[in-house]
């Protein structure tokens, strides 16, 4: 039996890295959570940026196959339509990485109740 290819093992380990990471964020304390996430969010040099960057590298190979019979087109629109929306979704998040970020780092005691920030039960849901 041979053992698959260096890229193939790769994006397996990754693969269970990611769930392990997932299960450690469920479990993580406020302030590790919020770093974890800090991480991840981090569009230029985070998780899932080098996500969206990889799945643009996906739909490029899907775009040069399909041009040349190997691969149906609708491979290559469904990787490019990924690619586009973890993009766009990444750009959104990207306003609030910061703010995730400045939650990881322990701040000075308010001085007043009106100091600190209360919670909220408004979810917006935007539609693209």
């Amino acid at each position: 039996m041979t053992n698959p290819p260096l890229p193939v093992r790769l994006a397996d380990d990754i693969t269970h890295q990611l769930s392990q990471l997932t299960q450690l964020l469920a479990q993580a304390p406020a302030h590790e959570a919020t770093q974890i996430l800090g991480k991840i969010l981090d569009y230029d040099e985070g998780l899932l940026g080098g996500v969206t960057a990889l799945v643009a590298t996906g739909s490029r190979f899907a775009q040069d196959h399909s041009q040349r019979g190997i691969l149906h087109p609708e491979v290559w629109l469904a990787l490019g339509r990924a690619a586009n929306e973890l993009s766009s979704v990444g750009e959104d998040l990207n306003e609030h990485t910061g703010t995730i970020k400045q939650l990881a780092t322990p701040a000075a005691p308010a001085t007043s109740p009106a100091a600190r920030p209360t919670g909220s039960a408004m979810v917006v849901r935007r539609h693209r």
